[in-house]
């Protein structure tokens, strides 16, 4: 079946709820990349150096990373919905206190908060996307992918838009939008069946035991340091308004939603998962390379051009952590993403250390470095990470309550 297909089953026929979901997620999505192009007037506003600004990303991600753990354990025993509706409470209530921040200190803390809400949410909401879509994971997958490129490319938008009058509108503008996702859930989306085993807080390290998973979540961890080099640290090499930012960004996410959703899936179908997904990590190297060290004009191509790299492997990087093992889907996802989070909290740490300590050009070289690393890693670990998805892609099965089917 093509997930394409506007008929029964296909990405643009869905329920209500898969529609609430995914228009929810969308806006948790732009709370990501919605600081870029405001991080030089938040640094300039708080009196704050880029290193102190950075730990905006390093806090958020840093509590997303281990509330990844607490996830399943809420979810099994609370339901889906009440799990997305919580999740939603927390950001709505942190990111409005994050825009009376006096001090970059209180921002960084009110941050945190806000990544705890994150990761309930979004851990959730491809669950739930996966259960009440029509057409199976494939299309799922896709729509939820879809809502991740749009709310990356949104997410700079807005913080511009409102930035530009002051840094502290978009916060604002990220809790209201996120009350209107509340609304939409709580109307659209009816409580999912809860699953017959509830889960641990240590079932996400336990299923990190699974070759393939582990896999898959070192190679991604290196992948992520690179990714958060370039949306945390390049908008201080750019050193652009946040208008100007706010565009560069802005196609940024374009080309990662158009790669991750229409692209993607037909390198897949014609070369295989692994191939598209060494390559891509190799380019998206070569890239901040040139990135690092070119004009300010090829720094501005590079880093749009980068998105087309990232949109790529958002998708094959989620399609592996949910096939790969044989974990209940939440499960594998919430410790495929305990891991990588971890990077995402470095990157925007120590990127404005290494410029500190060397010069503006070597955290583009630590990020090329650990991008072919994540290739080295599908390379060395090909057999692990296709010999036990094939033997999973048949399978239909139901888990946590929800039926879900292979690819």
């Amino acid at each position: 079946m093509d997930p394409f297909d506007a008929g029964a089953g296909g990405i643009l026929r869905q329920p209500k709820a898969v529609w609430a979901t995914a228009g929810a997620s969308v806006v948790a999505f732009m709370g990501i990349g919605l600081v870029d192009p405001i991080l030089p007037s938040i640094a300039q506003g708080l009196h704050a150096t880029a290193s102190q600004v950075s730990l905006l990303f390093t806090s958020y991600f840093l509590i997303t990373a281990i509330a990844m753990l607490l996830t399943g354990f809420v979810s099994s025993r609370v339901g889906g919905r009440r799990t997305l509706l919580l999740g939603l409470a927390f950001v709505i209530v942190f990111a409005g206190l994050a825009g009376t921040s006096g001090s970059v200190g209180q921002l960084v803390g009110f941050r945190a908060g806000w990544g705890l809400g994150n990761a309930l949410f979004v851990s959730t909401a491809l669950a739930v996307i996966v259960g009440a879509a029509a057409g199976g994971s494939a299309a799922a997958i896709l729509l939820y992918e879809s809502a991740l490129g749009l709310g990356m490319a949104c997410g700079p938008l807005l913080g511009a838009v409102l930035g530009n009058v002051s840094w502290r509108y978009p916060f604002f503008g990220t809790a209201t939008l996120m009350a209107i996702g509340f609304l939409c859930i709580t109307a659209f989306l009816k409580e999912q069946p809860k699953p017959a085993r509830k889960t641990s807080i240590l079932d996400p390290l336990k299923a990190l035991g699974h070759g393939g998973l582990a896999s898959a979540a070192a190679s991604a961890f290196f992948y992520n340091y690179t990714f958060f080099t370039v949306l945390a640290f390049t908008p201080f090499v750019l050193d652009m308004t946040p208008y100007r930012s706010g565009a560069v960004f802005f196609a940024w996410g374009l080309l990662l939603a158009v790669f991750s959703v229409l692209v993607a899936p037909r390198l897949q179908a014609r070369f295989g998962s692994l191939k598209v997904l060494g390559g891509s990590l190799v380019l998206l190297a070569a890239d901040v390379l040139v990135l690092g060290y070119g004009s300010h004009t090829t720094a501005v191509v590079c880093t749009i051009l980068s998105g087309a790299f990232i949109g790529v492997n958002n998708t094959v990087y989620t399609e592996l952590a949910l096939g790969v093992s044989d974990a209940p889907r939440p499960v594998a996802s919430a410790g495929y993403n305990f891991v990588r989070w971890f990077a995402a909290a470095a990157a925007p740490f120590f990127a404005p250390k290494i410029e500190e300590w060397t010069d503006i050009h070597v955290p583009f070289v630590v990020a090329a470095v650990t991008a072919l690393l994540g290739a080295l890693v599908v390379v060395v670990r090909r057999r692990a990470l296709t010999h036990e998805a094939e033997e999973l892609e048949p399978r239909h099965a139901t888990e946590d309550g929800v039926t879900v089917f292979a690819n």
